[in-house]
């Protein structure tokens, strides 16, 4: 057996906002006791000294996208619709090579930040492949972070799912768009099953699901065909729903009901369902997704940078609803920091109402980072609490640090204070990954120049796929601008009411 014993650290009570000492005994990667100081242990337990450390949880990432990290900080005014204009020559182009790059970038930033488990949705231009989701699967094995990997999949382009927008470009435009054809249904569940057959990794640490990507980019039947692999397999399934005001006014077009409504009349919904973002919802979509047990993944800063609006949380969490934190990609949130993601969550909440008591309150945050993007993974009784029985993914914060000086309410500054920089040592299923603030599993100066080399050549590879995007994003802009305006019963956005 292989013990570590982890000593003189403080643990975080977030129910209680203290930090009692305690030592904490792993046992073949998972934890065995919590108990005070000088706890036994075997003599021959590898020890961790944990003086002036605060121990909690690893954080967990409910929603990213891994393939995005190539590109952080390539983009500023994009609406969501922009973005996905965008992502033809985002993601368009790589090599195995690539893929396997971008996932362990994301993965050394999450690390490095306190992150030790991630529901990444990773997009393959034009279909998923086997080689490349291996290739992902890898690159978070050998960085050591825990993870569900799931290829992103449609039957239909972003420009056949809003209804008119084909019809409103310029007729040259028209015709390159009309041009863009998805794999057929047929191919690209062929590739999935044979994922789920032949997953070659450890399951308890890389998970496999399945992530088709909006509704509307899906018809019915692929929606369906997703759904019953997902439960054949018992894997999960995690899309976009609902996240911005375009997407919540075609589907009432396309559908004549919510996007919500139309997967529930489908039955896609369930506990294997994790939806992200999931801002323009009203009542009966949070019940709907209640009543089934569903999670949702709450991004709110890549629902601020894309100007999609403020989640329910609120209303969801009073629904009972199971709620998880992630920071999207980095493409669209432009880093992978969950200590910022909470931080947003906190704030992001005093936006929708000026009840301070709706507002959420700090022990609430660190929960839906912890236990609630546990359940979004679907490992909740695995990870995201320091017990007994859970694995043990632990973070080691700096109490010498400056953002701990003075130590007042530790729920309090971990949620509105902390920002990753005094992450110390970070441990996945009992294996340390970080110390002293350091990545141990990668190199991070050949991660650079890899990736520096990627982006140039990934530029040329894409021009005109870009310069393409470039002509159509001032048309797409204005159209979807017209169309937000229109009336909708759901209020998502702080608007401002003055004459322009």
């Amino acid at each position: 057996m292989s013990f570590t014993l982890i000593t003189n650290g403080r643990v975080l009570d977030t129910e209680t906002s203290t930090a009692p000492a305690a030592d904490i005994l792993i046992n073949q990667g998972r934890i065995e006791t919590v108990g005070p100081p000088g706890i036994a242990a075997p003599l021959d337990a590898t020890v961790i000294d944990a003086a002036e450390r605060l121990v909690i949880p690893g954080l967990i990432n409910s929603h990213t996208h891994g393939h995005g990290s190539l590109y952080k900080g390539g983009g500023d005014r994009w609406t969501l619709e922009l973005l996905l204009n965008a992502g033809p020559w985002l993601a368009g182009e790589r090599t195995l090579e690539h893929k396997y790059l971008a996932a362990s970038l994301a993965a050394a930033e999450m690390l490095s930040k306190g992150c030790t488990a991630v529901y990444d949705l990773y997009v393959e231009i034009p279909a998923p492949t086997l080689e490349g989701m291996r290739a992902v699967g890898q690159a978070y094995h050998d960085a050591g972070i825990r993870a569900v990997v799931a290829p992103m999949i449609a039957d239909r382009t972003f420009f056949q799912a809003i209804p008119d927008l084909v019809d409103a470009l310029p007729e040259t435009l028209r015709e390159h768009v009309q041009k863009i054809k998805m794999t057929p249904a047929a191919s690209t569940f062929d590739i999935c099953r044979r994922l789920l057959d032949n997953w070659t990794f450890d399951r308890r640490r890389i998970t496999p699901a399945l992530g088709p990507t909006i509704p509307l980019h899906c018809s019915d039947d692929f929606l369906t065909t997703a759904h019953n692999l997902a439960l054949e397999y018992d894997v999960g399934l995690h899309m976009h729903l609902a996240e911005s005001k375009i997407q919540a006014l075609s589907g009432v077009r396309h559908y004549g009901k919510s996007l919500t409504a139309h997967l529930d009349s489908l039955g896609f919904l369930g506990p294997h369902f994790t939806a992200a973002h999931a801002i323009w919802l009203d009542h009966d979509d949070i019940a709907r997704l209640a009543d089934h047990g569903a999670s949702i993944a709450h991004n709110p800063g890549s629902n601020m940078r894309l100007g999609s609006g403020i989640a329910p949380v609120r209303e969801m969490l009073d629904a009972g609803l199971n709620v998880g934190i992630g920071t999207d990609g980095a493409h669209c949130a432009d880093n992978q920091n969950m200590f910022e993601a909470m931080r947003l969550a906190s704030f992001a909440s005093r936006l929708r109402s000026h009840d301070y008591d709706n507002w959420l309150n700090t022990g609430e945050v660190a929960a839906l980072a912890t236990t609630g993007s546990a359940r979004a993974l679907g490992m909740g009784d695995k990870i995201g609490k320091v017990a007994p029985g859970f694995e043990a993914d632990l973070v080691l914060l700096d109490l010498n640090h400056l953002n701990w000086l003075p130590m007042n309410d530790p729920v309090n500054q971990l949620v509105h204070t902390e920002d990753a920089t005094a992450v110390h040592t970070v441990i996945v299923g009992g294996d340390v990954v970080v110390r002293d603030g350091q990545l141990l599993s990668i190199d991070v100066a050949k991660l650079k120049s890899d990736a520096q080399e990627a982006i140039t050549f990934l530029g040329e590879q894409n021009r005109e796929t870009r310069a393409l995007a470039e002509q159509l994003e001032r048309h797409v802009g204005k159209f979807c601008s017209g169309l937000a305006r229109s009336p909708h019963h759901v209020h998502a956005m702080a608007e401002s009411n003055l004459p322009r």
